[in-house]
């Protein structure tokens, strides 16, 4: 009897491969901030001014409470090499945003826009969204008000508050990404 073999290409090492599940908690005391746990990865994280929130609302500044799971990853190709990941890539261009107004039909969704259109730009002057995971928070079904343009991207310096997404440094945003995929769980709270 010929004993069955695995392409090694085919098999993927537990410390390489997607991670099954991110949990991102608020830290002790700091609101705005937490730690995102990922296959043994502990990682400091900026979040929403307003903390992890249950009923996140458009504007209050809150990190919505729940499972999620990430979509794709936008980069910005100008600002570094591409990195490592198992989720689907698309480049950030000039006229890239997020439409955060719940009376538009594009609520919630990437736009594109003129220089003085409305929306949150992508590409922006500071190093923020130079990497950003769109997460799907607010997508099935979409609801006008709920919270939009929740992302996981890079921290200000001092890591401050964001408007409600979770933040962390460049190089602890590569390493992640080059652990998630399109069936990873994103569990915060």
């Amino acid at each position: 009897m010929k004993k069955a073999t695995r392409s090694l290409t085919s098999r993927q090492s537990p410390r390489t491969g997607p991670v099954l599940r991110v949990a991102v908690r608020a830290a002790a005391g700091q609101r705005s901030r937490g730690w995102l746990i990922a296959g043994g990865q502990i990682i400091p994280v900026a979040l929403g001014r307003g903390g992890i929130l249950a009923n996140k609302r458009e504007g209050d500044g809150g990190t919505p409470r729940g499972t999620f799971r990430p979509l794709r990853l936008w980069w910005r190709a100008d600002r570094g090499p591409r990195p490592r990941t198992h989720l689907p890539i698309r480049i950030v261009g000039p006229d890239d945003a997020w439409c955060e107004d719940p009376t538009s039909r594009h609520y919630n969704q990437p736009i594109r826009r003129s220089a003085n259109g409305e929306g949150d730009r992508l590409m922006r002057d500071d190093h923020l969204y130079d990497l950003i995971v769109e997460i799907d928070h607010n997508t099935r079904p979409r609801v006008a008000g709920r919270g939009s343009a929740v992302f996981l991207h890079l921290a200000r310096d001092n890591f401050g508050p964001t408007a409600g997404c979770v933040a962390m440094t460049r190089p602890n945003l590569t390493r992640l990404l080059a652990r998630l995929g399109p069936r990873t769980k994103i569990v915060i709270g």
